[in-house]
């Protein structure tokens, strides 16, 4: 009916006159095996090759380092296979930035505090980025989205590069591919580098081992002030800014500064030889953040003149060495399919105390011992 033009509809006709009937459209051809088959080869042919990853990041075309960085996170062995690539090539163009770890009591104004030095880092006329550590995200669908989406003068800037996490996985997972990361932007041109923590617990250690300064936002009057931090945490950090430092809560942040500047001096001598400060701000109003910037740049002043800055740039490179190591054989042991069905065994028979744990787990090891031996044979 739709092919034929020239049939005619009686309901044009000028008796029916304000009715009107459209002769309809060609139906499309169909789709041949062909045509998708050519398509699928044309989409494969436009993946980018090592070198033209390379080539983008090094002339920091944020679209190729943002695929790059989907290989990094992405658990196929093909794409983990080519992103190590990757970052080999990226290498000798990266640890030219400095690593600023930033984390905070929940409602600290984490969000608002890296704009609002972010667009003063970017003002300054260097490019910024901002990664993050949330390994609880894949269980939560963590805030890292909502973050970008509030930083949204910043995630604009052109010299800004804003990067959730990724959506799951372990923390040592989770951290090994942030840190991954950071080689790539750094070879893209980015300096310096933000890394967040978004969740909580031991992602502050996490970010500690791959960052040069770490900062611990805090609030004042809520309650106790050294209350619901960790003394773990305060000791990692060198320097505390107390946010939202404005209208009426100005005294409270000039009392919050001088209590942890006490508890600051009960901790051991920090082995940088730099003596943590704490300082006052309010991201909100734009105050302070000057201050705190020149505070990072006198920390980077002091670590690089006494030879601290490299050192612990050696002991973070040695320890992720270390950390990807035991994550490879974590992960090769726990996927064995022989060890996954005898570990449900054993796990049964540690619950009825039929065996105890440390045989169990001795078991386990030896068999996946024997397992390898026969593997290689």
């Amino acid at each position: 009916m739709f092919g034929d033009r020239s049939h005619h509809h009686i309901e044009n006709d000028p008796e029916y006159s304000g009715l009107n009937v459209n002769q309809g459209v060609e139906p499309l051809p169909p789709v041949s095996e062909d045509s998708v088959k050519r398509f699928l080869k044309n989409k494969k042919r436009r993946q980018l090759s090592v070198q033209q990853y390379v080539d983008g990041i090094l002339i920091g075309d944020i679209t190729i380092l943002s695929q790059a960085v989907t290989l990094i996170e992405s658990s196929k062995p093909a794409h983990q296979e080519t992103a190590q690539e990757i970052i080999v090539k990226c290498l000798p163009f990266s640890g030219n930035s400095v690593r600023i770890g930033i984390t905070g009591v929940p409602g600290v104004g984490k969000s608002t505090f890296i704009e609002a030095m972010g667009k003063y880092i970017t003002s300054q006329g260097k490019k910024l980025a901002v990664l993050a550590i949330d390994p609880s995200s894949g269980k939560t669908k963590g805030s890292i989205l909502g973050d970008k989406t509030r930083m949204e003068d910043l995630s604009i800037d052109p010299n800004a590069y804003i990067r959730p996490s990724p959506s799951a996985g372990s923390l040592g997972g989770v951290a090994r591919k942030t840190r991954e990361t950071i080689v790539l932007c750094e070879a893209a041109g980015f300096d310096p580098i933000f890394i967040e923590t978004v969740g909580v617990g031991q992602s502050e250690t996490a970010v500690h081992s791959m960052v040069d300064f770490f900062l611990l936002l805090m609030l004042a009057g809520a309650g106790d002030e050294l209350q619901g931090i960790k003394r773990g945490i305060m000791e990692m950090a060198d320097a505390i800014a107390i946010n939202k430092a404005d209208g009426n809560n100005i005294e409270k942040a000039g009392l919050a500064r001088i209590q942890y500047s006490n508890a600051l001096h009960l901790f051991p001598a920090t082995e940088s030889g730099w003596k943590p400060r704490v300082l006052t701000c309010s991201a909100q109003m734009k105050t302070g953040i000057v201050e705190i910037w020149k505070t990072i740049n006198e920390y980077f002043g002091h670590v690089k003149n006494n030879g601290y800055f490299q050192h612990r740039r050696n002991e973070q490179a040695k320890f992720w060495m270390y950390e990807t190591i035991n994550e490879h054989l974590r992960n090769k042991f726990y996927q064995n399919e022989h060890i996954k069905t005898l570990m449900e065994e054993s796990e049964k028979k540690v619950l009825k105390a039929e065996i105890s744990s440390f045989v169990a787990a001795k078991k386990l090891l030896d068999f996946y011992d024997q397992i390898r031996k026969i593997n290689t044979l």
